[in-house]
């Protein structure tokens, strides 16, 4: 004990007290924590493409794959809102959540699916292929690829596209909700998380 309170003497105590405040920070689930690389203050548009002005050849890259899968994809809007918003609930990326809770009611979604959503590909209510959607996304995470089963439900609906950009799409929602979560990117204003 002696020996702590040596060592505590050292630090002026307002260090001390950040110290004891980060900690309390960082386990405290669910409260947002200090971007790891904040927002360029300068930059316009939401906050990811402003984290992402710290790195243009990296964003000019990644904005030219995320553009087509959220705006030239194949897939009906309405789906693939579906498959952004259960990877993003999975990894519990809640800017990803927040952007796309908007995104998918402009899409067709309702509050209700939104939320069931949460509930996962067996929640009641589901129709027979929003269903196999969702359980696309669920062994995406899992074991990284989609099973015979859920992938010829697929294809009874889609054509080879469509099927690629299932994939592609839970890729790269994957993906962007890792920067989003590593980088602690914050949430836009009037955005919301993942509903706890």
């Amino acid at each position: 004990m002696r020996r702590i309170r040596m060592r505590c003497r050292r630090y002026p105590t307002r260090w001390v007290s950040s110290l004891v405040a980060v900690g309390l920070m960082v386990s405290t689930v669910g409260q947002a924590q200090e971007p790891r690389i904040p927002p360029v203050e300068s930059a316009s548009g939401i906050n990811i493409t402003r984290t992402l002005a710290h790195h243009p050849d990296l964003s000019e890259a990644w904005l030219t794959f995320a553009r087509y899968v959220l705006g030239n994809s194949t897939l009906p809007p309405r789906e693939r809102e579906l498959l952004i918003l259960r990877i993003g609930f999975l990894l519990g990326a809640d800017y990803e959540w927040g952007q796309h809770t908007r995104i998918g009611r402009e899409a067709g979604l309702t509050d209700v699916e939104i939320q069931r959503i949460t509930e996962g590909p067996d929640a009641v209510g589901w129709s027979s292929f929003d269903r196999t959607l969702l359980r696309a996304v669920d062994e995406l995470r899992r074991d990284a690829e989609i099973s015979d089963t859920t992938w010829a439900e697929l294809a009874a609906r889609y054509d080879t596209k469509q099927l690629m950009d299932v994939v592609f799409t839970v890729g790269q929602y994957n993906l962007v909700s890792m920067a989003l979560k590593t980088f602690r990117v914050p949430l836009d204003e009037g955005v919301t998380g993942i509903p706890r």
